[in-house]
């Protein structure tokens, strides 16, 4: 009994042993399969670190290479009408400035810094102008705007400039009448232009004038200087009409002046309005080489558009014209046919929209800074310089030194200089005739 006992013993407990071998097989297999799992789980978990860190680190690094390209840029703004009546005449002047920033650039930059430009279209509506003057301040961060061409756009702009203290560089010729800080004026002043063009207009003998003008500001301002002047020189106004911006129907006043007969028409029309204005006389039997037209707003691109046989025999009065003898003026002129081709013609706000920018870095070099209160003061000290329209420099008004010029158009479309001032031009912004006792005292 004893020796079977033990045999029955000896099997259950092999089958008892038999049995904790696969148990703890199997808890060692579960053992090993949950090791792996936490293996692969923190597997996981390191690889999305690993992602997590790389996309730290690459943000870093653009964020680092943004900071080390904001440090090596300056913003400016260039404000035009792109689209819109006045486009005819201001999208050259936006590639004007924008020729002066690539050349700029090309040598170097401006206090170590290249420039950016940022640029908006004003779409020929005052109200867009200071909207996006505006945004160029505020939301872009530029340092300086370059722009504007109608005086309407300008005062529009103007409250912004003066609110915000930015610095409008101003290209165009106009009314005078105004004083900012924060606008330089490059364009010409009243007796840089009008005033220069009813010289030359008594010397020839004129007697009758018909002054003609978009209406808004600045030909309504010019043409009262104007007859203020032609009053007391002892001369007649034959006649003085407005249409509005833009506007193409001149019947009327074309049967006005046929009727009125004067000696010359004094034209303040800005845009597309004067294509309608000459084709309209020119079937009324009255073209330039019959009846004399002074334009203040008509210039190379206006003619070149327009068509130069429309406009041929008219007179224009302005501080530049292409044909201008001058070695600045030539390289300019290369200079922007080579960027916007051998067929482009450039004209005096172009001229002054390029000379603005460059008149800018000279000034924030001369400052060390880009702040506009310390720009515009070291603006007003800068040497004379021919740019590119012979000798010129910012008095303390921060209004332009400039010569005057009238000129014909020929059938090219270009114009032969007939008449030049002798000497460049102090700028008054107040006429002392039409505002007695009025000055401009900035610095």
């Amino acid at each position: 009994m004893v020796t079977v006992t033990t045999a029955v013993l000896t099997c259950e407990n092999r089958e008892t042993a038999k049995a904790l071998t696969h148990r703890h097989i199997e808890e060692l297999q579960s053992k090993v399969k949950d090791l792996l799992k936490n293996l692969i789980e923190k597997k996981r978990a390191a690889q999305q670190r690993l992602v997590q860190i790389t996309g730290v680190c690459a943000a870093l690094a653009l964020l680092t290479q943004g900071q080390a390209l904001a440090q090596d840029t300056v913003k400016v703004g260039v404000l035009h009408s792109l689209t819109g009546t006045m486009a005819i005449s201001e999208v050259t002047v936006k590639n004007a400035t924008m020729l002066a920033i690539d050349e700029i650039n090309a040598a170097g930059g401006v206090n170590g810094k290249q420039i950016v430009p940022v640029v908006e279209d004003g779409a020929s509506e005052p109200g867009t102008f200071a909207q996006k003057a505006q945004k160029l301040i505020e939301e872009d961060n530029v340092v300086t705007v370059f722009g504007g061409w109608t005086s309407a756009s300008r005062k529009a702009m103007l409250p912004v400039f003066e609110r915000l203290h930015g610095l409008l560089w101003y290209p165009v010729q106009f009314e005078g009448n105004e004083c900012s800080p924060d606008i330089m004026y490059s364009g010409a002043q009243p007796n840089q232009q009008i005033l220069p063009a009813l010289e030359w207009a008594k010397q020839k003998g004129y007697k009758r004038y018909f002054l003609l003008g978009s209406d808004y500001v600045f030909p309504r301002t010019a043409n009262l200087i104007l007859k203020k002047h032609i009053l007391h020189d002892g001369m007649e106004l034959a006649g003085e009409e407005y249409v509005p911006l833009g506007g193409t129907d001149f019947s009327a006043i074309v049967n006005k002046i046929q009727a009125a007969k004067p000696d010359i028409i004094f034209n303040t029309l800005n845009g597309d309005s004067n294509v309608s204005f000459f084709k309209q006389m020119a079937a009324a039997g009255l073209p330039s080489s019959k009846l004399p037209v002074m334009s203040f707003s008509i210039a190379e691109p206006e003619a070149k558009a327009m068509g130069p046989s429309l406009v041929q025999g008219s007179y224009a009065a302005w501080n530049y014209f292409q044909t201008l003898d001058d070695p600045a003026s030539k390289k300019f002129v290369a200079a922007y046919q080579a960027k916007f081709g051998a067929d482009s013609v450039v004209d005096d706000p172009m001229a002054h929209g390029y000379l603005d920018v460059y008149e800018w870095a000279a000034a924030a070099t001369a400052a060390k800074s880009f702040d506009p209160a310390k720009v515009r003061a070291a603006a007003v000290k800068l040497p004379w310089k021919d740019i590119v329209m012979g000798k010129t420099k910012f008095a303390a008004n921060q209004s332009l030194y400039q010569t005057a010029y009238v000129g014909q158009l020929d059938p090219t479309g270009q114009f032969t200089i007939l008449w030049n001032s002798g000497k460049p031009i102090y700028p008054e912004p107040y006429d002392p005739l039409a505002f007695p006792g009025k000055k401009c005292v900035i610095h």
